[in-house]
């Protein structure tokens, strides 16, 4: 029987945090926050990491549209990975050009779209992932509501 090493443990717990449960290649739910305040997400719990998620009305279909409108305006955004019930993209900073990962993922028995966004490097982000939520917070109440 082979060696556990505390490293190769170590290892085997971080690729269980990469890699998160996934539908038909779609996640099912969203990757943790790291320890460092570099990141928001919905799903985290702690509340350094925690923003709300983005409720809609209507069908599950037009709002992931309407996200994926919202996520297309973003300055200096490219998207990654887009399917009807998750979105994926890579947001570039303006100076330095860091790479920011955001998230959505559809709950529609919650009515909820789920979201995160996160430094990919880096310790603090100085507010920029829980602003730039805001932001798409409030594109996509603005967009709903036809302003």
């Amino acid at each position: 029987m082979p060696k556990i090493t505390g490293r190769t443990l170590l290892l085997a717990l971080i690729m269980g945090f990469m890699n998160t449960a996934t539908h038909a290649g779609v996640p099912t739910a969203l990757p943790p926050c790291p320890a460092t305040p570099n990141c928001v997400s919905s799903q985290a719990t702690d509340p350094g990491h925690a923003i709300a998620p983005i409720a809609y009305t209507g069908s599950p279909g037009a709002a992931m549209q309407r996200m994926q409108t919202v996520l297309d305006g973003l300055e200096r955004s490219t998207p990654v990975v887009q399917s009807s019930t998750y979105l994926r993209y890579e947001v570039r900073s303006l100076i330095f050009r860091f790479v920011d990962d955001v998230e959505c993922l559809l709950d529609p028995e919650a009515h909820v779209i789920q979201v995160r966004s996160a430094s990919r490097v880096g310790y603090s982000d100085f507010g920029v992932n829980r602003r730039r939520v805001e932001r798409i917070r409030k594109e996509f109440e603005s967009a709903a509501s036809g302003q």
